[in-house]
């Protein structure tokens, strides 16, 4: 006997559509591949066995079918396969932000643009703010292939074609230079940086991941989540690529209203408030989020005046 209790995850943004447990009679309505993947637990809850990749990828695609619209959705094998829930409320937040400049009221328009660094091959930040607040989003990436697979997914969901642009970032070591240019306005800029500084780090987390997943112990990392080199590591790690992001963001002070960024190691934020402060950011801000029993926050940074963010128009004709 399947128990449909309703238990409503309070840890989530208001706004965020994945607040209560999963339909899984909606969402197998919506994808029936889902359906094999469901069974009922111990607690007579239905629900998937998230260290199951094909199981996790099922269950993205029937939320994106049922939440979303989203009926043309897939990612190549062992690229970063991204938790929905948790990726909503990074948007929800951000439209948060923006209302705080907007006179409370959150701007739902085709002129606010946001950019999306490290797009990967999934898309789903764009498709989440399109959808929520009518966004346009340019996203950018180093990986050739994850940019391929946004575009195949632009093009077989035709509501997308407007809404979001690609762009290759041809010099690995750059964030913003080569893809912000003289004429571009970004609303904000959203970021899920390499949490590693290794290859060797990622997978041994990666291994912890799907041990506290499995309750078993492996050394052979399934990748349950996915993710590509560049998806989880870089020289540095989260620190050094943000470090990366701050000192470039300076260069483009009246063109982006909000930069923002995960930072997924609380550990981080001394430095990068140190950092911030250094390069003069005007305001700073860090959002706290959680998602159940994890923790995540985005810092967000900006170097308009009071004056400019008060003028700073959200829609543009």
């Amino acid at each position: 006997m399947k128990n449909k209790i309703s238990t409503e995850k309070t840890t989530l943004h208001p706004r965020n559509p994945h607040r209560f447990r999963y339909d899984f009679d909606k969402l197998t309505t919506s994808f029936t591949e889902l359906k094999s993947f469901v069974f009922v637990n111990e607690h007579d809850v239905e629900t998937i066995d998230f260290a199951n990749p094909d199981a996790v990828k099922a269950l993205n695609k029937a939320l994106l079918i049922a939440d979303y619209d989203i009926h043309n959705w897939d990612i190549p094998v062992n690229y970063l396969c991204p938790p929905i829930p948790g990726r909503a409320d990074y948007v929800h937040y951000i439209a948060d932000l923006l209302a705080e400049s907007n006179n409370g009221i959150i701007p739902e328009d085709e002129n606010v643009i946001g950019l999306d660094i490290g797009i990967g091959a999934n898309c789903i930040y764009p498709i989440i703010g399109n959808d929520a607040y009518n966004w346009s989003f340019v996203g950018t990436d180093i990986d050739e292939n994850a940019i391929q697979n946004c575009k195949k997914i632009i093009t077989e969901n035709p509501k997308l074609i407007d809404a979001i642009s690609l762009q290759l970032q041809t010099e690995p070591r750059f964030i913003f230079k080569n893809i912000i240019l003289p004429e571009d306005k970004f609303a904000f800029t959203i970021c899920n940086p390499p949490f590693h500084a290794s290859q060797d780090e990622a997978s041994k987390a990666t291994i912890r991941k799907v041990n506290n997943l499995e309750n078993t112990r492996t050394k052979n990392p399934i990748l349950n989540f996915g993710g590509q080199n560049a998806e989880l590591w870089c020289e540095g790690g989260e620190f050094g690529f943000i470090t990366q992001m701050i000192y470039e963001s300076v260069k483009y002070p009246l063109q982006v209203f909000w930069f923002t960024t995960l930072v997924s190691k609380k550990d981080n934020l001394k430095s990068i408030y140190k950092t911030l402060n250094k390069v003069g950011a005007v305001a700073i801000k860090t959002i706290e989020m959680a998602q159940g029993q994890k923790t995540s926050r985005f810092v967000a940074w900006t170097f308009l005046s009071e004056k400019q963010q008060k003028d700073w128009k959200f829609n543009v004709d």
